[in-house]
């Protein structure tokens, strides 16, 4: 008995679902999102706060799946996988870069007035444009179902910053960031590998090398943005303690 037409379409969009969220959740460990749901969730009432983040979420990871499912229509399927692994390298080097909120960000977060929930919503879609999820999101569209992509990548940065919101008026701010972006960086890594290997297996002679001399790039390129955004954030530190000792007072 032939199983029902729909199946296969079924069992690819919860595939997607399961992929979008568990690739996404991770990408928003650490992330500065996390930072921003956390700071919000500390002034007002968290439930509003989600509600903004999932509103945020559902219009930009729309626009994402959009864009990445007709990149994808249009790219062989062994280049896309080559694409994603170096995406997930790169994803890789800016988890243990760190991220932190910009002076605009940590300003929408300390002056809300009119709506919370606009509020945050709007803080959250532009702090989104451009972030690691979006990118992560367009390219996991381009490759896999775009409803399930869709679907589980907004789930996945909800959940990911509801626990940031849990632990965090749990346990006050202190939330092991370090090594939360250690496990997640580990994770995109083994993502990349893995994808890299799933486009090599029957690449040729110029596309193994091409992607090599790719993989070298994003590495050296990903190192020298660590060290120095390193360099600059500890010398921002020595200066915000100078200024300190300066102002406090003789005894």
């Amino acid at each position: 008995m032939r199983p029902p037409g729909g199946l296969p379409r079924v069992i690819d969009m919860i595939a997607a679902l399961l992929l979008g969220f568990g690739v996404i959740f991770v990408a928003e460990l650490g992330d500065k999102s996390q930072l921003m749901a956390l700071t919000y969730a500390l002034r007002y009432r968290w439930w509003v706060v989600l509600s903004a983040i999932l509103a945020a979420t559902t219009l930009v990871h729309a626009a994402s799946v959009f864009f990445g499912h007709f990149l994808g229509l249009s790219i062989p399927t062994h280049l896309m996988s080559i694409a994603g692994g170096l995406a997930m390298l790169a994803f890789a080097l800016w988890t243990l870069r760190g991220d932190e909120l910009s002076q605009d960000e940590a300003a929408r977060v300390t002056r809300v007035s009119g709506s919370v929930f606009l509020a945050v919503m709007s803080a959250f879609t532009l702090a989104e444009l451009g972030d690691k999820t979006m990118f992560a999101t367009i390219t996991l569209a381009a490759d896999n179902q775009w409803l399930g992509i869709w679907i589980g990548s907004t789930l996945g940065m909800v959940a990911a910053d509801a626990l940031a919101i849990a632990i965090g008026r749990a346990f006050g701010r202190h939330l092991p960031e370090r090594t939360v972006a250690l496990f997640a960086a580990a994770l995109f890594f083994g993502f990349g590998i893995w994808l890299l290997t799933q486009g090599l297996l029957d690449a040729t002679v110029p596309v193994l090398i091409g992607t090599l001399t790719a993989v070298a790039v994003v590495m050296v390129a990903g190192i020298g943005v660590i060290v120095s955004t390193h360099r600059r954030r500890q010398l921002e530190k020595a200066i915000r303690t100078r200024a300190s000792e300066e102002t406090v007072p003789l005894p």
